[in-house]
């Protein structure tokens, strides 16, 4: 797999009927190791390493909008259970583009994250809810978690 713009992660990674998989620290299963996988696992210990326990994140789950059922690649809760982190991983070898950014935030409607994220493993887009403006705002880099 690609090296990404994030940190060194390691990872438990075997080869199984042909295909190679990853353990998900998270949903505790082996996974086939796509290239939307390898960003996703990259990017979960990313927010591991920013000190967000593992009780709070969850990913690949389905959930609706007007009946209709979509699924999520990770969310981070708060303490209280509310979506705080949002995130939608893709391929290192897509480029996003402003339909990634609609597909989140269509998504966010639903789910109404302070944080949305966007990344590909390489490009990591960060957005935060300003309460003052009423409007998210493009920050740097992902917030280290606070209690």
């Amino acid at each position: 797999m690609r090296k990404l713009n994030l940190p060194l992660f390691e990872f438990k990674i075997k080869k199984e009927n042909n295909n190679t998989i990853i353990f998900d620290q998270i949903r505790k299963k082996w996974i086939i190791l796509t290239p939307e996988e390898w960003v996703r696992q990259n990017f979960i210990s990313y927010i591991l390493e920013k000190n967000y326990p593992k009780s709070l994140i969850n990913c690949e789950k389905v959930f609706y909008i007007n009946k209709v059922s979509k699924r999520y690649d990770i969310v981070v809760y708060d303490s209280s259970g509310d979506v705080k982190i949002l995130v939608e991983c893709k391929s290192y070898d897509v480029s996003l583009t402003k339909e990634h950014f609609d597909q989140v935030m269509r998504y966010n409607l639903e789910l109404k994250s302070k944080c949305v994220i966007v990344t590909n493993g390489l490009r990591h887009f960060y957005f935060e809810f300003d309460e003052d403006e009423k409007i998210y705002k493009q920050k740097e880099d992902l917030i280290s978690y606070k209690k």
